[in-house]
């Protein structure tokens, strides 16, 4: 810690001036004792470390110092008795033993509401260091969305709004990895951003005993369909799903048939289960379930659908006697909130909203109406029937 007295301001410094192997996350903290900042510079080159004010007495970076980095620090502040005073410290930070890299399979395109983020890394995260990754994150969505951080296994965390997204919403997020630790020794050398929108809303809900699909458009009923899901032995699963990919047509393979051309194919999980035009089965859409696990729609349905669609609609599947399986396609509405909050290492909500995000006390946050199709998925839904 670097402390100077000029006539007045005191102006304490940390790291101090000179310090070495000075630690990514602990940044820098400023306090002035009888006066006040009037600024506070963190550079290492061009680049400069961001903070927060806190009072007029007291600043800190917010995210961590980017390692093996010689930073200058350099204050400006006014005493009491009105005289400007400035100090200024010049550190080292850490060469780490180790880097890791983060990835996303976001692309700067239009997702459906149900869409995560979801960040992959190139090795396991520590739980000690979990929730520091996560504090490392911050998200912007144009639309105020409250959500939770949720760690699937050790190298893949996702961020699930606790509601579906606002349809026509705007999300960006930045990690702030450069720096970041994930194991001993262990530290990120870049930081991972990226920018997507939210589509138009475009949910189904296919009951395999009724043989029927109900399909929401615009958040709104817009009509329901006659299927057929999956025979029995070849039963599709419960749960809330999100579309992952589509093509016109899809090869299909299964008992009788190999490299079958299936037109107007929206997948939903990794097993091979799609919304597609089935104009074979006509005959039983709305009667008997014949699949082999996909949910044959009539080819205008199936059309329809299919020209709508964008990765990360919610499909939900319900009245099957097969419970979903876990990461079988996009899965994190498998949760409920309590569940997704559990997955946390910091175990607080994110509200974000147009000037970023922030963790709060999940306890404090208003009641919400995720058990309406329109908003979310209803809870246990991946249950068998």
């Amino acid at each position: 810690m670097k402390t100077v007295a000029n006539s007045g301001a005191q102006v304490s410094i940390t790291p101090a001036d000179g310090s070495k192997n000075v630690k990514t996350t602990r940044g820098v903290s400023v306090t002035v004792a009888h006066g006040k900042i009037m600024n506070v510079s963190v550079t290492a080159g061009r680049a400069h470390a961001g903070g927060t004010l806190q009072g007029q007495t007291a600043w800190h970076t917010v995210w961590p110092l980017h390692p093996a980095t010689s930073y200058t620090v350099t204050v400006t502040a006014r005493g009491t008795d009105g005289k400007t005073s400035t100090a200024t410290s010049t550190f080292k930070t850490q060469r780490p033993a180790g880097t890791f890299t983060a990835s996303t399979i976001l692309g700067h395109q239009t997702y459906g509401v149900g869409i995560p983020i979801m960040i992959n890394f190139s090795q396991a995260v520590d739980p000690r260091f979990r929730a520091g990754i996560e504090k490392a994150i911050s998200i912007t969505s144009s639309k105020p969305v409250v959500g939770a951080w949720y760690w699937d296994g050790g190298q893949t965390l996702d961020f699930r709004t606790r509601n579906y997204w606002p349809q026509h919403t705007n999300v960006s997020f930045d990690a702030h990895f450069n720096g970041a630790q994930i194991a001993p020794g262990v530290f990120g050398a870049a930081n991972l951003s990226q920018s997507f929108t939210i589509g138009k809303s475009l949910i189904g809900v296919t009951n395999t005993r009724t043989h029927r699909t109900q399909i929401y458009w615009g958040n709104k009923r817009y009509q329901t369909w006659t299927d057929s899901s999956g025979a029995p032995g070849r039963d599709t699963a419960n749960g809330t799903y999100l579309t992952i990919e589509k093509a016109n047509p899809t090869l299909m393979s299964g008992p009788g048939y190999k490299n079958l051309p299936v037109y107007w194919s929206v997948r939903f999980t990794w097993s091979g289960n799609y919304y597609h035009s089935a104009p074979w089965s006509l005959g039983e859409q709305g009667f008997v379930n014949v699949s082999h696990g996909c949910v044959n729609l009539s080819p205008a349905h199936a059309q329809w659908y299919y020209e709508r669609a964008s990765p990360g609609d919610p499909i939900t599947v319900t009245g099957s006697p097969v419970a979903g399986t876990w990461d079988d396609g996009y899965t994190q509405w498998f949760l409920t909130w309590k569940q997704l909050l559990r997955g946390s290492a910091t175990h607080q909500a994110v509200e974000a909203g147009p000037t970023g995000s922030t963790l709060v006390d999940p306890g404090m946050l208003p009641a919400t109406a995720s058990g309406s199709r329109l908003h979310g998925s209803r809870a246990h839904n991946s249950r068998a029937g």
